[in-house]
């Protein structure tokens, strides 16, 4: 996969799924902005991209408002001339059920996550048309915004939105050959570490070098974050030109498209419905078997 002469932005590419992201585009020939709040892992990114030949600079600063992703911009700008790629990968978490969650709890994933992306897409987008010759926006949800999750209301809101962006993004940059797609990964990082069915099967594997065991690289779709970065480079590409406006799932060996959301049942009532009306039809027609939610639990072959 051939990216040279392009320019990638990833927010939050210090360490993790940001890190694999920026390491492969650089790879494939991209130059790349690092961005990250932690000084060290972006200058730390920075330093193992140079070491294998690639060409990166830093940008330390918390993805959220408007001008950090105008200052990404300009610092692809004034270090490589333009701009082709942007990834919104910056996330943190604020994990509480409901009733404990705090108004900052919320504010701040929010923030990060769903202001951020907007933001830095916006940026992008301004830029990208400007150079009239097309861009990929790649923004990065999660299983949790597609199906809900326990104790992450506000990551799970923002995730879902940000699959909602992608859509409606798609259609208003069509005119511009600018994708926007959204990708759904699920990877071993310091976030699914905190996950205690998964995290005694990554610590072997990081002490070990061992590969995680199929029924996580398969059944549950999740690897290393290496395993995540070919989708975004992929999605970067010229071969890519003709997909926007779709989630994408990538995990250990699994890829996937996510579908959109569509009504499942229709049913039509002269005149239309009172509450009575639809009582009998939905508790005593029988007809309708309830949509799951939440992400499924895993099931761990062997134990």
């Amino acid at each position: 996969m051939e990216l040279s002469n392009k320019v990638a932005v990833v927010t939050g590419s210090g360490r993790g799924l940001g890190l694999a992201y920026v390491t492969a585009l650089a790879k494939a020939g991209a130059s790349v902005i690092v961005n990250d709040v932690d000084e060290a892992a972006a200058h730390a990114a920075v330093d193992h991209i140079a070491s294998r030949g690639g060409k990166a600079k830093a940008v330390v600063s918390p993805v959220g408002d408007l001008a950090t992703a105008e200052s990404l911009v300009s610092a692809a700008l004034e270090e490589f001339g333009r701009l082709d790629i942007m990834v919104t990968n910056a996330g943190i978490l604020r994990d509480k059920v409901l009733w404990k969650m705090s108004e900052e709890d919320f504010d701040d994933v929010i923030d990060v996550h769903l202001k951020g992306t907007f933001t830095c897409a916006r940026a992008a987008a301004i830029q990208m048309r400007k150079q009239g010759s097309g861009g990929r926006l790649i923004l990065v949800s999660s299983p949790a915004g597609q199906r809900g999750n326990f104790g992450q209301g506000n990551y799970a809101a923002a995730k879902a939105g940000i699959v909602s962006m992608a859509r409606t993004w798609a259609l208003e940059l069509a005119k511009s050959d600018i994708t926007v797609n959204a990708v759904v990964p699920v990877a071993a990082t310091e976030m699914t570490k905190t996950i205690p069915v998964f995290a005694p099967f990554i610590e072997e594997s990081e002490l070990t070098g061992s590969p995680l065991p199929e029924w996580m690289r398969k059944g549950e779709g999740m690897g290393t974050a290496e395993d995540a970065a070919g989708l975004v480079v992929f999605l970067a590409s010229d071969e890519a030109s003709g997909i926007t406006g779709q989630a994408i799932g990538i995990g250990g060996d699994k890829l996937s498209l996510w579908s959109h959301p569509t009504e499942i049942v229709r049913e039509y009532h002269e005149g239309g419905w009172t509450a009575d009306g639809i009582a009998v039809s939905w508790i005593l027609g029988g007809s309708r078997e309830l949509e799951t939610f939440g992400i499924p639990a895993p099931k761990i072959v062997g134990s």
